[in-house]
């Protein structure tokens, strides 16, 4: 996966910092897809439970993952991937829950290739149905 950011702040309040994200590999297919382009943001409303965030992988924190949230405990958050049969996905059901600190952000809009533009919501759902 490849990564980029950018942060727009105001004076001392800072606003919402926005990153780019191309999806690698086939983890989570159906929802999502090689050569997706993603943009993630920080900050903003928490991550809850169905939505999909970018997380720093916890054995190789410069490497980022995109992963479902799937719940929340005392060690941090449960992130699957949709396509558990893919070839070298890894997920909590490797490294377990990954720590609140390690999330990188949620993710707000699928805007490349045009033909699969989309805001969260069905078309990030798990069937991948738009």
């Amino acid at each position: 996966m490849r990564a980029g950011r950018g942060a727009v702040s105001v004076g001392r309040l800072r606003c919402a910092v926005w990153r780019v994200v191309e999806v690698t590999g086939e983890s989570m297919l159906p929802a999502l897809r090689a050569g997706d382009l993603l943009l993630v943001r920080t900050g903003g409303r928490p991550v809850r439970a169905g939505d999909v965030v970018v997380a720093a992988h916890p054995r190789k924190p410069a490497t980022p993952i995109v992963k479902r949230a799937v719940h929340r405990d005392a060690d941090g958050w449960w992130l699957e991937s949709d396509n558990q049969r893919a070839p070298g996905r890894q997920d909590s059901w490797d490294f377990g829950a990954v720590p609140e600190r390690l999330l990188l952000g949620r993710v707000v809009a699928r805007y490349w290739p045009p033909s699969r533009l989309s805001l969260p919501g069905s078309a990030f759902s798990r069937d991948g149905a738009p």
